[in-house]
Order: C-alpha cells, then sequence, then structure tokens
C-alpha cells in the first residue's frame, strides 16, 4: 500500500479563497475591512520570512496589515505600550508578535499584554487554558491547520487512539480531545517511543528531530501528520517523519515541506477574520442596548 498524500497547499488555497470571500462580504456589509498588526523584534533572518510570507498572505485574502518593527535592543516597556496602543485600536482585529524574541525580553510578559479578543496567533494564556475547557476563543493556528487538515479528509477523531508529540502537542491533544479522540502525548524523549506510536491511530509528530518516526514505529493504515520541519545539512527540508519509508505503510501522510506549514499561516488569516465578525457582533449589541 502507499499512503494517500494530504496537500496542505491545495487545502490551504481553498480556505484562502472561502476566507477572500468572507473579508470582501464583510467590507461590502458593514464596511470593515479586518486589520492585523505584526510586531517584530531584532533581524532574525527566518523570522523575517515568516512574517513577509504573513503580510502577502493578507493581501492575498483582502485583509489589511501592518508592520511593526523594533531593534532588538528595544526597552520592554515600549514594545509593551505600542502592544497597548494597538490594543485600543479598533481598525486592528488581531495582534501577532513574531517569534522568538532577544532573549533580553520576556515572551510571557509580551504574549500576556495582547488583549485575548485579538490574540489571533492563540499564545495567551486566556486562549491557551480555554483550550483546557473548550472555550477557547481563537485556537493556536498550526494544532487548528492541523485539525482541519484531518476534517477535510474526513478523517474521524471521535474514539480515534492518538499520539501527539510535545509542543504542539499540549494545545494539539486539547483540540483533539475536545473532539472525543483518546490522546497519548510522547517527546523526543519519551522511553521505548515506538511502544506508544504503535498504538496510534493518528499520529502527529512535532518533535524537531528528523527521522525520528520510521516505518517500524507506525501501526499499519495509521494517519500521520509531520509538523516538524528540520533543515539537513544538504539544505533540503525535511520533517520528523521517514516520509519515504512511512508513506509505504500509513493510509495518509502530511509531506515536508507542502503540509501544515500551508495551513498554518491560513488559520491565522481565519482567525483574524473571525475577530472581525466578533467585534462587529459586540458593537451592533451596544448600539441596540445603547
Amino acid at each position: 500500500m502507499s499512503a494517500k498524500i494530504i496537500d496542505g497547499v491545495a487545502v490551504a488555497r481553498e480556505i484562502r479563497a472561502k476566507s477572500a470571500r468572507e473579508v470582501a462580504a464583510l467590507a461590502r456589509v458593514t464596511g470593515v475591512v479586518p486589520g492585523l498588526a505584526v510586531i517584530t523584534v531584532g533581524d532574525n533572518a527566518a523570522s523575517a520570512i515568516y512574517v513577509r510570507n504573513k503580510i502577502a498572505a493578507c493581501k492575498e485574502v483582502g485583509i489589511r496589515s501592518e508592520l511593526h518593527q523594533f531593534d532588538k535592543d528595544v526597552v520592554p516597556a515600549i514594545l509593551l505600550e505600542r502592544i497597548g496602543e494597538l490594543n485600543r485600536d479598533p481598525t486592528l482585529h488581531g495582534i501577532l508578535v513574531q517569534l522568538p524574541l532577544p532573549p533580553t525580553i520576556e515572551v510571557g510578559t509580551v504574549l500576556r499584554a495582547i488583549d485575548p479578543e485579538k490574540d489571533v496567533d492563540g499564545f495567551h494564556l486566556y486562549n491557551v487554558g480555554g483550550l483546557v475547557i473548550g472555550d477557547t476563543v481563537f485556537p493556536p493556528c498550526k494544532p487548528f491547520g492541523v485539525v482541519r487538515l484531518l476534517e477535510h479528509e474526513n478523517i474521524m477523531l471521535e474514539g480515534q487512539n492518538v499520539g501527539a508529540s510535545n509542543i504542539v502537542g499540549k494545545p494539539m491533544a486539547l483540540m483533539l480531545m475536545q473532539r472525543d479522540a483518546t490522546v497519548c502525548i510522547c517527546h523526543a524523549k519519551t522511553r521505548d517511543l515506538a511502544q506508544f506510536t504503535i498504538l496510534a491511530d493518528i499520529l502527529v509528530v512535532a518533535a524537531g528531530q528528523p527521522n525520528l518516526i520510521l516505518p517500524q514505529m507506525v501501526k499499519t493504515s495509521a494517519v500521520v501528520i509531520d509538523v516538524g520541519i528540520n533543515r539537513l545539512p544538504s539544505g533540503r527540508l525535511v520533517g520528523d517523519v521517514d516520509f519515504e519509508g512511512v508513506r509505504k505503510k500509513a493510509s495518509h501522510i502530511t509531506p515536508v515541506p507542502g503540509g501544515v506549514g500551508p495551513m498554518t499561516v491560513t488559520m491565522l488569516l481565519a482567525n483574524t477574520i473571525r475577530s472581525a465578525e466578533r467585534t462587529i457582533k459586540k458593537t451592533a449589541i451596544k448600539e441596540v442596548i445603547g
């Protein structure tokens, strides 16, 4: 057998086309154009690429974007002041701080400064905590993208055994549990990792270690979602899964690149549009109450 390759590029394109229609409808009916502010600190080369992709994606679907750049030695208070200004700007519906931040800036403090109603990256403690009780405002974009891929492929989650790696795995596990999946969280240092992965009907891998998951560690006909992205000395990008080996055993598998990656930015757009819709509804309610 050979696994069906889940084409994240095609799924993302489909969702973005729908998002563009939603943005156009909002503008036409309410006059509101969803707005996203992106904050960068320092000159991290990888971050610069990610930010360019996010701004280009916003333009593609009609979302208005703003880029706020700070030097790596910015005084934290200045950064927090700017976030406060963006929180109060009614034309902005999403605020994203591109990570990583310089070591002189405490990440938690910065993320907590963002209004949870504008935390479209889903990193605020309010949104992370909301995952526990199933009441988050905005789900984290990468796990959100994984769920949308599974839903697009009509892969049943209810009652399935799911193995999820750490980092992405924590919010991923909570989102899958809300859909009645049975989840086991492991990581690269888990002893006898294979005894857990072999039980998974759906295996989500995001450990940051090339070829961590080998064919003998995967259940026959399992669905394998590879969230990892690693650059080999040759320059080639690979995931955490032995793709060529595992695809001969799995029923579905995501490639790297071209799998989960395109979905992450796409779900950021979806969260920003949802934030604008929430703002419109709240404004309408206030006007009625008056």
